[in-house]
């Protein structure tokens, strides 16, 4: 919806700080083409890039208020739900508005609560705030980390953007990568260790953390972290207080000056939130809801059902759009554009990605564009009720480690045997993965197995959701679309997180509990449907263009990703198109050609970016 740069100078600003200010403002526009926006002093620059969706003429940025003969500018990316109630008693207070856009509310509740303001929020932000008096920074990311902030600490300056793009065009910022970066890429990909930002000189601000920059230094702390503790609820008030607080997040996220949709694969999570939002709809005199859809070019021909995708997604997504009377629009993707935004997908996330996942999503992103500005979608659900195959007590636990990354031996193998050994992939694996076990929140007196089941869920909220959550934010505001996740929103979390796993999966299903809080909204043969993930392509052609694409890399002798792993493993898996690697490479679909165009991503990642290798 917007994007912020911006940095901070510990003695004084260098003078010609504009140009390169707008340079890395200007690498933010797919992130909002509507306006663009600068502030500079002596200590401090902020740039904004905005996409209008409340109050389209006055919400403009940075953004500057007075108080108390006091100034306080922000620059700002998000959307606050509680506007209203957090306006209200912000009047009580004494305090006037100028405009209707959630800006200005939340500046002005730093200006009431200073950074206690962010106990306040209930929403998706990541913002930037000047405080002239004090001379400092201040900066916060959302409980669950829903919009991007990154920074860099370098050469006496603080510098901050919203993508690492915008911080890579700082000068004195270069694509430098070391052995932990490329670990990064080589044994967590496309994931990423909370707080890591691939290329050495940058960091991310964590989701629930907020951070501070002045002539003292900088401090990061965490404001909001999960609590453990026993949920003392029957089930029957646990369904009816997960179906409150869902359909709560649900119609708070409905507000918008600009017009909204939803997506729609016909699953149960975004089912629900159709299903909410078209009642919604209805009730508010508002029309029709519109409804959006992707397949692939001939999947119905060369589907294969298998235990993680049983079934194909068009059947379902007919019986909702129909129920509820959605404008409903269905898009095929074509393997040429399927493979074709690969490399856009890349630039998006700054980083080897999730392959056609992304690509597609990409595209679509772009044709839901062309007909609204604000989407709702289902991420988050699984996370946070259980639904992924590793929550199951069928899965096989005995492997450790991140649940969704089972090939690391393979991974290893891939690799040139200097790489092996200098990057030790295993350890880099076990090392990250434990660090995050270590930070879940207890419960005393819980069995072990309870205990190994909340510390899954945790590590699942921080890494997977954490990656899905990114790939969200990059593909649609690669088509300068908002994508706003209900699933996410942290007051149906926190209760959620409490509930013992016996109710999650009430009646032996996955995602049991959520399925009984939407009895009664979903029509049965898609409330009890299986989970199906989000679908890949079974067209041959697709595979025959990535094989294709990564030949041209085997014949290019100046292809980087061999500075890296084995030609001959690569060849291997170029002949029999990706089959020679028998385990998904990520979570359960990323095999054969999948995989093939993740390490094409990887090779264009690093020439791209012209990646340097450093100590």
């Amino acid at each position: 919806m917007c994007g912020l740069t911006g940095w901070f100078h510990w003695n004084q600003t260098n003078p010609n700080q504009y140009p390169v200010l707008k340079k890395m403002t200007e690498t933010l526009q797919h992130r909002g083409t509507d306006d663009q926006g600068f502030f500079m002093n002596h200590h401090v620059a902020l740039g904004h890039q905005r996409l209008a969706v409340i109050d389209p003429d006055y919400g403009r940025q940075p953004m500057t208020v007075e108080h108390n003969r006091n100034r306080y500018t922000i620059v700002y990316n998000g959307e606050l739900y509680n506007t209203e109630e957090l306006k209200r008693e912000l009047k009580r207070e004494g305090f006037e508005f100028q405009t209707t856009c959630d800006t200005e509310v939340l500046l002005t509740a730093y200006v009431h609560w200073g950074k206690g303001c962010l106990d306040y929020l209930n929403g998706i932000f990541a913002f930037a705030i000047w405080d002239d008096a004090e001379e400092e920074l201040f900066m916060a990311r959302d409980r669950l980390g829903v919009k991007p902030l990154f920074y860099s600490e370098i050469g006496g300056q603080f510098l901050f953007g919203s993508e690492i793009k915008a911080l890579l065009q700082h000068p004195n910022i270069e694509p430098l990568v070391d052995e932990n970066g490329l670990a990064e890429v080589f044994a967590l990909g496309p994931s990423r260790t909370p707080g890591h930002g691939l290329f050495k000189q940058i960091r991310e601000l964590r989701s629930g953390h907020a951070l501070t920059c002045s002539k003292k230094g900088v401090r990061v702390w965490r404001y909001w972290q999960l609590e453990s503790r026993e949920h003392m609820d029957s089930f029957e008030e646990t369904v009816t207080n997960v179906r409150e607080l869902f359909t709560d997040a649900v119609k708070r996220q409905l507000v918008s000056d600009v017009p909204i949709s939803t997506f729609l694969s016909g699953g149960v999570d975004s089912s629900a939130i159709t299903a909410v939002a078209a009642n919604h709809f209805e009730g508010q005199g508002k029309g029709k809801l519109p409804t959006f859809s992707i397949d692939y070019r001939g999947n119905r021909d060369h589907f294969e059902s298998n235990a993680f995708q049983p079934t194909t997604d068009a059947d379902f997504t007919s019986i909702i759009a129909d129920r509820f009377g959605t404008n409903h629009h269905n898009y095929y993707i074509s393997e040429e554009n399927l493979a074709g935004y690969l490399k856009d997908a890349v630039i998006m996330r700054d980083a080897p990605g999730m392959a056609d996942v992304d690509s597609s999503l990409l595209w679509f992103c772009e044709q839901i564009k062309s007909k609204t500005t604000v989407s709702l979608s289902g991420e988050c659900a699984d996370e946070i009720f259980g639904g992924y195959p590793w929550f199951q007590d069928g899965f096989d636990q005995s492997y450790g480690g991140f649940p969704w990354i089972r090939s690391l031996a393979e991974r290893e193998n891939l690799l040139s045997p200097e790489w092996r050994k200098r990057l030790n992939i295993q350890e880099y694996a076990n090392m990250r993965y434990h660090e995050t076990l270590a930070e879940t929140p207890q419960l005393m007196g819980e069995s072990n197995q309870d205990q190994e089941r909340r510390a899954l869920f945790y590590v699942n909220m921080q890494w997977f959701m954490a990656q899905l959550l990114e790939r969200k934010d990059r593909m649609s505001m690669g088509a300068t679309l908002e994508v706003r996740v209900p699933f996410a929103d942290h007051h149906l979390v926190e209760y959620v997180w409490n509930v013992p796993w016996e109710m999650k999966q009430a009646g032996g299903y996955e995602k049991g509990l959520l399925r009984y809080a939407l009895e009664g909204l979903l029509p049965q043969e898609v409330l009890y449907r299986k989970k199906s993930p989000y679908p890949k392509t079974f067209q041959p052609k697709y595979t025959e263009l990535v094989v294709s694409m990564m030949n041209d890399v085997l014949k290019d002798s100046q292809s980087p990703i061999f500075d890296f792993v084995s030609k001959e493993h690569i060849t291997e898996l170029i002949e029999t198109e990706g089959k020679a690697y028998r385990k998904p490479w990520y979570g359960q679909l990323m095999t054969g050609p999948q995989l093939l165009a993740h390490l094409w991503q990887v090779n264009y990642w690093l020439s791209h970016y012209d990646v340097r290798v450093t100590s």
